[in-house]
């Protein structure tokens, strides 16, 4: 856990005048999850802003935080002989009260009489909207809520004010994500060792959760690892690689306090481009660049995806794949069916922050509305940005079979796409580059260790590493 200041800096931040200003805020922690019986769970995953406000990373754990007084308590049990014997010794509540800076606990059952008590006072309680039906329901228990309704009583103010602290990451949150993105390049480079033609994509993966495992806390997303990049989460591993194949790995690491990393590169399996692959890498590899450097506070990012998608296409009109102007191809959405995704997502304690709070509300700001285009509409991510904000930056280029069947049938966009030469590059796959980037007080600073992107370097590197 990180120092007890740390989270009890975070509580008191809930204080402010910002924030709710009256009632309880409730964070029960999640609870334990059986795959196929009780005894034999999912591995656990605590909910992140419980985890970001008490630190406490262990199932059956509560917080409540009185803004009235200030007060601030756990509720749980502690671990019984049964759970020592099963489980090992466990740390008491008293203990993780402690570790979090926490001045008061209770028993578990204590938590529904001290809800009601506020309840029939009429005090506002203040929770989260849930993300899992077990969840709804104990909400639904402690407040007399209706199970189904209650994501309709999750508190707005709570969602904003929490979304406005975490959004905003800490020297102590920027050490973290540093030391997931350690764990998560030695798997990006783990990758480029194994791969080789002739090999089953699930055993490089398989590799990958093991450095996952081994070197941090496990993985922060299931990864893609596949020669069929153009699925844009392909979680199958069944194929065997080939020697012209393309390798897409998108991948990260957990640090010890579970904040996340998340790294794309894509590269040939027998160690060289193709000279059409070395050309769409390229024209992806300029997109990113351009859009990091457009990564600056106070700049929209969905600007920053424009700007990625226009120099995209650029490229892709001197491949011949499409015609311009690039202006007016990439207004009218025509770049998408090779970009059919947006640039890039917040991140932190999630791979995909605080999403569970409601994507619009973390990455659109109140003036800003989700545009309905094709793939611009996916884009996660819009709001200016600030400094101590962590995002990816991941433009792709992809050749998807049923897509480009479906717009050729519909002629969609054919005054920007050369069809016929697309059909062409079917087979390429997709490709795409991601980095994690923390925007600064003068522009933007890439995360993480050195994971060569260059195509030079990564025929240098997978050359090297075999």
């Amino acid at each position: 856990m990180l120092s007890p200041s740390v989270y009890a800096r975070r509580r008191d931040a809930l204080l402010d005048a910002d924030a709710p200003a009256s009632g309880l805020v409730l964070l029960p922690g999640n609870e334990s999850a059986a795959m196929n019986y009780r005894g034999n769970p999912y591995p656990f995953r605590q909910d992140s802003t419980f985890l970001y406000y008490f630190g406490v990373d262990t199932p059956g754990i509560d917080g409540l935080i009185d803004l009235d007084d200030g007060a601030v308590r756990l509720y749980g049990d502690d671990p019984t002989l049964e759970d020592v014997i099963w489980m090992g010794t466990q740390p008491s509540l008293q203990a993780y009260a402690e570790r979090a800076g926490v001045p008061e606990t209770a028993p578990r059952s204590r938590l529904s009489a001290d809800v009601a008590a506020a309840v029939d006072a009429g005090r506002p309680v203040h929770f989260l909207p849930p993300y899992r039906d077990r969840q709804a329901g104990r909400l639904g228990a402690l407040t007399g809520i209706q199970p189904g309704r209650v994501e309709a009583y999750a508190s707005t103010p709570l969602v904003r004010t929490v979304i406005r602290h975490r959004n905003v990451k800490s020297p102590e949150e920027i050490d973290q994500i540093e030391a997931a993105l350690e764990t998560t390049v030695r798997m990006h480079r783990t990758a480029m060792r194994e791969a080789a033609p002739g090999r089953p994509e699930r055993e490089v993966a398989g590799r990958l959760s093991g450095v996952a495992e081994a070197h941090g806390r496990g993985l922060s997303f299931r990864p893609t690892c596949s020669v069929r990049g153009e699925i844009l989460h392909n979680h199958d591993y069944s194929r065997t690689m080939q020697a012209d194949d393309l390798l897409l790995v998108d991948a990260g690491g957990t640090s010890p306090e579970h904040y996340a990393g998340d790294v794309t590169r894509t590269f040939p399996v027998d160690g060289r481009f193709t000279a059409r692959q070395r050309d769409l890498y390229d024209a992806v590899l300029d997109a990113q660049t351009t859009a990091i450097d457009a990564v600056e506070p106070g700049v929209p990012f969905r600007e920053v995806h424009l700007r990625a998608c226009r120099v995209l296409t650029e490229h892709l009109i001197g491949l011949d794949l499409m015609e311009g102007p690039v202006e007016d191809a990439v207004a009218a959405g025509a770049h998408a069916l090779f970009f059919p995704h947006g640039l890039g997502h917040l991140m932190g304690l999630d791979v995909h922050d605080m999403e569970n709070l409601g994507e619009d509300r973390v990455g659109y700001a109140d003036d800003q509305t989700r545009s309905d285009q094709f793939g611009l509409h996916t884009l996660r991510l819009a709001r200016p940005l600030r400094p101590g904000f962590v995002l990816t930056v991941e433009p792709g280029c992809y050749f998807i079979p049923a897509l480009i069947e479906r717009w050729r049938g519909e002629r969609r966009h054919d005054a920007f796409i050369n069809y016929d030469v697309v059909a062409d590059y079917e087979g390429v796959g997709g490709i795409r580059i991601e980095d994690d980037v923390l925007v600064t007080d003068e522009g933007a600073r890439i995360l993480g260790p050195d994971l060569p992107k260059l195509a030079t370097a990564v025929e240098e590197v997978v050359g090297q590493v075999r």
